[in-house]
């Protein structure tokens, strides 16, 4: 009996979900795809533990959020602009809020835009999400309440999207 016998299966399953993620949590598909794989490889070497009671896909996403402020920790000399790139083309309304959103969410702190793809783009509830992250439900809420305060200072054009999360 091969030891990793379902990973295969597990990876095709959840890739597309985990890659979303793993974009959300750093914004550039690039980085998303180094973080995954990343992230993958590590399920892989705990993939006998994880099949027989494990929780492989509540390991990867929590592996997911750990790598990526691992990752940010150490690159902190990289930092955003806070001006958007000038449009070639007419752009939606949709489109620039996507990019004020990608942009604001790229100059909060790690743990705050975990929070946030976790609660608001994967939907989790608060406890799931304190699970995920390690900490308390009551971190989370503070976490959720500084990040979206920090969002309408950074980004006031999106007052209108943010307020729907209230």
């Amino acid at each position: 009996m091969d030891r990793y016998e379902g990973f295969r299966e597990f990876v095709h399953a959840r890739q597309q979900s985990l890659m979303r993620s793993a974009y959300l949590l750093t914004g550039d598909a690039h980085l998303a795809e180094d973080l995954l794989q990343t992230v993958l490889t590590k399920v892989a070497r705990h993939w006998p533990k994880l099949a027989a009671g494990g929780s492989p896909e509540a390991y990867a996403r929590k592996a997911l959020i750990n790598q990526h402020i691992s990752w940010r920790r150490r690159l902190r000399r990289d930092v955003p602009t806070p001006v958007l790139p000038e449009q070639g083309h007419d752009a939606s309304d949709a489109s620039l809020h996507r990019l004020a959103l990608q942009d604001a969410l790229a100059r909060l702190t790690p743990r705050q835009r975990a929070v946030l793809v976790l609660r608001f783009y994967e939907d989790r509830s608060i406890e799931e999400t304190a699970e995920l992250l390690g900490c308390s439900a009551g971190t989370v809420k503070s976490q959720t309440h500084h990040a979206l305060g920090r969002l309408r200072v950074l980004a006031p054009e999106l007052a209108e999207l943010l307020e729907a999360t209230s």
